[in-house]
């Protein structure tokens, strides 16, 4: 925007105002500009602009791009910002201009990241420790140096094999049709061409693969239930032509009806995965609503996520050609669920089929089931042709076709008395599936167990159900329903407060679990550090301190407000399926002392490979540098459970710890008898006694176990505990926000490394954060995902970290319930970022009351920039009220 004036006057000479977003291109407001020639630069100068901008800049409600509401708001507000700007200037040269009140400026400032700040608070070791003895010290990740340089090898940084092939997927176009027909025959013209895979290429008896029930084809046969699911595949003898052949590959449709996108889709037809319902009912609901003051009923949708880990889904079949024997070299965290499913497809013995993983470049659960649809394919391929194939998913086709977090729909009803405590909460929860179960029963069962969050709720009763859908089949996240399950319980508890105009810090400690308290599910809480952290968490923020200084901030600012929030997290540490709580390890000496280590889990950036050495070398006494991690393996630990849950230190320390404390066992003899003898000299003297140096460890996690149709046991080993305290500042104008400051306090129990640790907990802050006020997946009315790539999916980057970030370890609480007294830290720590959401909330609702708006108000989540803006309701948004629902066919919708 640019304006000139005539010399020593506010009259406006010439004004060029061009505006981007609006159309294809940089669009002009001409009508505009031709009107305001001539006029004075005065107060009333906003309000006739902004007829004349609404002209200008016109938006069909169903427009590409869709946010119809905020880029026409956005229009006008950055026009005002230009006003401010402008109508300062003036007064500093004009006398007859006033200059508008200080608290109109903030919002014009250019925008400028202060400096970082940053404080890790950790206990150290004891004085004395041995150099042995790594647990409790903040090592480094032992592949740190080699993926910062780029040396780690990652599944496609493997040489080729002799022989490979290529192979690439053909995917549905649409989301629910019948296949009529398949034409290849524009793929085959093109050399080096080799096959076309499809369904009919597979006996039926071993079509069919899946998470919990067998439900998903390897390449879908007489229609297709999504776009993105899979139909067929080249294999060619590079990517180039393989890639280049998939996209000739000329598939005849019949579309079919209806095509169910949205959780409304879904309802409305009933279209459920039924039998996989999930209800916990604790106390009276019905009298503890007859025995409520007020009643409230709402709801909120938190909308799904994608993995976007750095590696695609990436995949090497190598075929022996003998007995049927096959290597799988997969980027997966679920190396024995692809063995078994693969083997399945293959028509083979598990034991012919090996499933190998070094490391995966990131999971967060994206690669717990999904692997399996790209290594069925590939395995299939290899088997076929007598040779070695190789893929790695580009990454739009990763987003099309794996899945993403669930997004989440909950209905809540709750009664509460009049100083707040709730008498009774009804909450319906809803999760979009997708076109197949996948996990979709246990990621709701986990976020029924976590609707109670950290709070006492005398009568409860949550129900939740999958809803079936036409978009691909969404999967395991970090977190894995609970961020969902405890946003909704926050989100009643934000609604309470608001309505009783009460602090929700005070209402969130009336309902506080406590040491002996019983979950709505039955468990007792044994060693609960909840207040604790929450207690820690406050004075370490100086929460008190921070309220103050937001109500100055608000009460001088006019356009930019600022929020507080402070959140708990009551986090459950086991596999709700009781059979997956298990895990197995290998530890072989060799004659030079050295040892090598095979465990269950696998190494996805998390450092657990790390943490798995730091137990060996405290366990045997020797030095880390003595034990090496190669790989994680179906032939070296068979039947292993997913790295997921949080509970890969946790089952596999133990069973490394198991492995490592037989072989103790067998050489202490020797450690007795030769007391100053070196861990290599012992070691030989055990081989040439003939002592087994080699060990397999198992552990299993006791007493546990929960019924769902007695409502009866224990879903959980213990719980990890912790709590955030954030400050936002919120551009009224714009919907822009920045996150001043976030203080955590952790419950790690005795931490295995609290660099690993501080670098979760950090981390999963992120990514939690980017779920609650960034990230947001965008389908078209027929579901093709319109958000593929960092173009049009938005991530947070480093200008997101908050400015003054600080997380401090629990001191004093050691965990007796794991492997040398510690926690698990993959999951707990995601959902703490909902302090950043509801802050966020809070500040919304200053703007609001400083524009004369009170009462409640609805914010679902992500609350991104276009939620915040038309969250903030001012004379401008309500310039552009949005059409009712079935009047126009909208761009876009949430799923």
């Amino acid at each position: 925007m640019h304006v000139t004036f005539e010399p020593g006057t506010n009259k406006i000479q010439n004004i060029s105002l061009a505006f981007g977003g609006m159309a294809p291109v940089t669009v002009l407001a001409r009508k505009t500009a031709d009107y305001l020639i001539g006029k004075h630069w005065d107060e009333g100068l906003p309000e006739e602009a902004s007829k004349f901008l609404m002209d200008d800049l016109p938006l069909d409600p169903g427009a590409p791009g869709g946010m119809i509401q905020f880029r026409r708001s956005l229009t006008l507000s950055f026009f005002f910002k230009f006003y401010i700007i402008v109508t300062n200037e003036l007064s500093k040269r004009l006398s007859k201009v006033n200059a508008l009140p200080n608290s109109y400026t903030s919002t014009t400032k250019l925008y400028h990241r202060d400096i970082p700040k940053s404080a890790q608070l950790f206990q150290i070791v004891p004085e004395g420790q041995p150099d042995f003895d790594l647990v409790g010290k903040p090592i480094m990740h032992m592949s740190g140096l080699k993926q910062a340089t780029g040396e780690a090898i990652y599944v496609d940084d493997m040489p080729k094999f002799e022989n490979e092939l290529y192979l690439s997927l053909v995917l549905s176009s649409k989301a629910h049709a019948k296949i009529l027909n398949i034409d290849t025959s524009e793929a085959f013209k093109i050399e080096g061409v080799l096959d076309f895979l499809c369904g009919k290429d597979i006996p039926d008896e071993n079509r069919f693969v899946g998470g919990i029930i067998r439900d998903e084809e390897v390449f879908a046969l007489e229609k297709v239930t999504c776009v993105g699911q899979i139909i067929g595949a080249i294999v060619a003898e590079n990517q180039a032509i393989a890639q280049r052949a998939s996209k000739l590959v000329k598939i005849q449709y019949e579309d079919i009806q209806p095509i169910l996108v949205t959780f409304e889709d879904a309802i409305k037809h009933d279209s459920y995965y039924e039998g996989w319902t999930r209800e916990i009912k604790n106390g009276d609901v019905d009298t503890g609503f007859i025995d409520a003051d007020h009643i409230i009923e709402g709801e909120m949708y938190l909308g799904g996520q994608e993995h976007f880990y750095l590696e695609t889904q990436a995949c090497i079949a190598l075929p022996k050609n003998e007995d049927g024997e096959m290597e799988l070299f997969c980027s997966t965290q679920n190396p024995t669920e692809i063995q078994l499913l693969t083997a399945h497809v293959l028509g083979i013995q598990q034991n012919k089929l090996v499933i190998r993983v070094k490391r995966m470049g990131g999971g967060f659960g994206g690669k717990e089931t999904s692997a399996m649809r790209l290594a069925g394919p590939v395995a299939f391929a290899a088997q076929r042709l007598g040779r070695p194939v190789r893929c790695m998913l580009d990454r739009d086709e990763d987003m099309a076709l794996t899945g993403t977090r669930h997004p989440f729909f909950n209905k809540y009803k709750v009664g509460f008395k009049k100083d707040g405590t709730i008498t009774a909460l009804q909450s319906r929860i809803f999760n979009n599936a997708g076109n197949s179960l996948d996990l979709s029963c246990a990621v709701l069962e986990r976020s029924v167990f976590h609707s109670d969050n950290s709070y006492n709720i005398p009568n409860i009763d949550v129900f939740g159900r999958c809803c079936k859908t036409n978009i691909a089949s969404n999967t395991a996240f970090r977190g894995f329903g609970g961020p969902q399950g405890m946003m909704f319980v926050e989100n009643v508890f934000d609604t309470i407060a608001n309505y009783l105009d009460m602090d929700s810090m005070k209402l969130r400690e009336m309902h506080m679990y406590k040491e002996g308290d019983k979950t709505h599910y039955g468990q007792t809480l044994d060693y609960c550090t909840l207040t604790r952290c929450w207690d820690e968490c406050k004075s370490s923020a100086n929460y008190e301190k921070k309220k103050a200084e937001v109500e100055v901030f608000n009460s001088t600012n006019r356009f930019k407000k600022r929020g507080l929030c402070i959140i708990p997290t009551k986090f459950g540490i086991a596999f709700t399926v009781l059979f997956l709580n298990q895990a197995g390890a290998l530890v072989l000496v060799y004659r030079d002392g050295s040892v090598l280590i095979s465990h269950g889990g696998a190494e996805m950036g998390q450092g657990l490979h790390t943490k798995m050495i730091q137990v060996a070398s405290k366990t045997l006494k020797i030095s880390a540098d003595k034990i090496h991690i190669s790989e994680t393996s179906t032939d070296k630990v068979p039947n292993t459970s997913p790295t997921a849950a949080s509970a890969g230190s946790d089952l596999n320390g133990m069973a490394v710890l198991n492995a490592c404390l037989i072989i103790c066992e067998r050489i202490e003899p020797y450690r007795e008898k030769f007391p100053d003898a070196k861990w290599e000299e012992i070691v030989v003297k055990a081989y040439f006694d003939r002592v087994c140096l080699s060990a397999a460890g198992y552990y299993r996690t006791p007493e546990i176990g929960f019924n769902f149709a007695t409502k009866s046991g224990i879903p959980f080993n213990y719980f990890s505990y912790g709590a955030a305290c954030s400050v936002v500042e919120i551009d009224c104008l714009s919907g822009d926000h920045e996150v001043k400051s976030t203080d955590i306090v952790m419950d790690v129990g005795e931490s295995l490394n609290p660099a690993i640790d501080i670098g979760q907990i950090e981390g999963g802050f992120m990514q939690g954060y980017g779920l609650y006020t960034l990230e947001e997946l965008k389908f078209s009315p027929t579901g093709f995902l319109l958000t593929k790539g960092p173009g049009m999916y938005k991530l947070p980057g480093f200008g997101d970290i908050p400015l003054d970030f600080n997380v401090a370890l629990l001191r004093g609480a050691p965990n007796k319930k794991a492997v040398y007294s510690s926690k698990a830290i993959g999951e707990p720590p995601l959902f703490l970022a909902s302090s950043v959401f509801f802050a966020i909330k809070d500040a919304i609702r200053a703007a609001r009351a400083e524009n004369g708006i009170t009462g409640q108000f609805h914010l679902d989540s992500p609350a991104t920039a276009e939620r915040i803006r038309i969250g903030c309701s001012d004379n401008i948004t309500a310039k552009f009220p949005m059409p009712p629902a079935g009047s126009y066919r909208p761009w876009a919708v949430n799923a």
